[in-house]
C-alpha cells in the first residue's frame, strides 16, 4: 500500500467512506429517508446542508439512504453473478465435453442481446421488485463472469495437479473450490471492480427509466429521473445523485486499475 498512487488512495478513502455511510445511514442522516420536513426547494443551509427536493424532504438524508441502497444491492448483484458465473465457468472448464459446448453455446445467446434492453424486458415481465431486479441483473452479468473464470480455468485444468485430483476420485466440487480455484481468484477479483462498475451503473440506468428501485425507496439512479423534472426550481435536485453517481464509477475504477496493477504477475518481476 505504501507504493500505492493516490489515485488508489483517493479511490480507497472515498469508497470507505461510502461503506460507512451505507451501513450507518440511519444514524449518519439527519432525517428520514422519505420523511418531509420542510417546504420544496428550500435553499442551502442549515438545518438541510443540501436544501430539499420538490416534496419538501431532505436532500442529503435522501442521498445517504441513496448510497446504502444502490451501492448495497450493486454489491449483492455483482456478488451473485460472480457465484453463478463462477462456478459455471470453472465446471464447463473441468468437464468439457458437450457440457461446455451447451453452456458456451447458451451465454453466447445471452450475451448477443443488448443487456440494458434485455433487463428492461424481463423487469416489464416480472415486476421491478428488488429481488426480481438483482436476479435478472445477477444472470445477465454473469454471462461475462462465465467467459473469464472458463477461460482462466482452462489453463489451469490442463495442469497435472487438477489431473492427479481427478486420478484420486476427487469430487468436482473439490476440484473447482481446492484446485481450480485458489489459481483463478487473482484476475478474478481484479474483474470484481470492474463488473461492479457495469453493475452499478445498469441498476442506476433502470432506476431512472423508472423499472429499477422504486420511490419513495432513495436511489441515486430514481433520484436523477424524479430531478431532472424539477431542474428549473433547484438544479441541485438532479446535480447531486448524478454527481454520485459519477464520483463512485470513477473511484471503483481507479481501485480497479490499482489492484489489477498489483495482481499482475508480469508487474512484480
Amino acid at each position: 500500500m505504501r507504493k500505492a498512487p493516490l489515485t488508489a488512495w483517493f479511490g480507497l478513502i472515498v469508497i470507505v467512506t461510502y461503506l460507512f455511510i451505507a451501513i450507518f445511514a440511519p444514524w449518519v442522516a439527519p432525517f428520514g429517508q422519505s420523511e418531509v420536513v420542510s417546504n420544496q426547494y428550500d435553499p442551502w443551509g442549515a438545518p438541510f446542508i443540501f436544501g430539499t427536493d420538490q416534496l419538501g424532504r431532505d436532500m442529503l438524508s435522501r442521498l445517504i439512504y441513496g448510497a446504502r441502497n444502490t451501492i448495497g444491492i450493486a454489491v449483492l448483484t455483482t456478488g451473485l453473478s460472480f457465484l453463478i458465473g463462477g462456478m459455471l465457468g470453472m465446471a464447463a472448464a473441468i468437464l468439457g465435453g458437450w457440457i461446455d459446448q451447451l453452456l458456451s453455446r447458451l451465454v453466447d445467446i445471452l450475451m448477443a442481446i443488448p443487456q440494458l434492453i434485455f433487463a428492461l424486458v424481463l423487469l416489464s415481465m416480472f415486476g421491478s421488485s428488488i429481488p426480481n431486479l438483482i436476479i435478472i441483473i445477477a444472470v445477465l452479468d454473469s454471462t461475462r463472469v462465465f467467459r473469464l473464470s472458463r477461460a482462466v480455468a482452462l489453463n489451469v485444468a490442463a495442469l497435472d495437479f487438477v489431473e492427479a485430483a481427478r486420478l484420486q476420485g476427487e469430487k468436482l466440487g473439490w476440484i473447482m473450490t481446492r484446485e481450480v480455484l485458489p489459481n483463478i481468484t487473482p484476475p478474478l477479483v481484479a474483474e470484481f471492480g470492474l463488473r461492479f462498475c457495469f453493475v452499478f451503473l445498469t441498476i442506476s440506468a433502470l432506476s431512472f427509466l423508472g423499472l429499477g428501485i422504486q420511490p419513495p425507496t432513495p436511489a441515486w439512479g430514481n433520484m436523477l429521473g424524479e430531478g431532472r423534472l424539477y431542474m428549473l426550481n433547484s438544479w441541485c435536485i438532479a446535480t447531486f445523485p448524478g454527481l454520485a453517481i459519477f464520483v463512485t464509477t470513477l473511484v471503483i475504477n481507479l481501485m480497479g486499475n490499482a489492484l489489477r496493477d498489483w495482481l499482475d504477475p508480469h508487474l512484480k518481476l
